[in-house]
């Protein structure tokens, strides 16, 4: 048994399985604290510079009571708050808008809408917004890491990600290789 725990691939195979454990702990503990399916999403337009840039990794928490959100005029950035939501009016879109809230009123049907509008759009480009097609607000952004995230998405991404991996397979392979040869007795 020993001997079993000595071995590289074993010990290979555990750290790997400990680290993907570890990132699927993080991931869920992120969901349930921040209570949103989308914990952490990166900036992809500039419809909201200067407070989000492109490449900004941004932190969104889930709203549990609508009414207590925050909206207000479009210019002042501590009046209204800055949400996320499925791109209106499909609702079931994948693709996921983030602009600030500027106006919200109780409908008939006792849902909140909300009205939208990015900080750097001139005009009024947004759209109401019912409360069901809302992730979050965001609560806290880094600058530049969103970067990744948006490298991976595209074919050059994927292609720089696959010659790593094989950098790092070469790597690992070429000196086991020049061992073997130093160690092989001369006849």
């Amino acid at each position: 048994m020993h001997r079993f725990w000595k071995n590289g691939y074993v010990k290979t195979i555990l750290l790997a399985a400990i680290i993907i454990g570890g990132v699927v702990s993080f991931w869920f503990g992120l969901q349930a604290g921040l209570r949103t399916q989308y914990p952490l999403l990166t900036v992809a337009s500039g419809s909201m510079i200067p407070t989000l840039n492109v490449g900004d990794l941004i932190a969104v928490q889930g709203i549990t009571n609508y009414s207590e959100a925050k909206a207000g005029f479009w210019k002042s950035p501590d009046e209204g708050d800055i949400i996320v939501f499925h791109r209106p009016p499909q609702g079931g879109s994948d693709e996921l808008i983030v602009h600030r809230a500027v106006s919200k009123t109780l409908g008939d049907d006792g849902l909140w809408y909300f009205r939208t509008q990015g900080d750097n759009n001139a005009y009024p480009d947004g759209w109401t917004v019912a409360q069901s097609l809302i992730v979050g607000k965001v609560v806290g952004k880094v600058p530049y890491l969103g970067y990744i995230p948006l490298t991976i998405r595209r074919p050059e991404g994927i292609l720089l990600i696959v010659l790593l991996m094989v950098i790092i397979i070469l790597a690992e392979y070429i000196p086991s290789v020049g061992k073997k040869q130093e160690q092989k007795p001369e006849t």
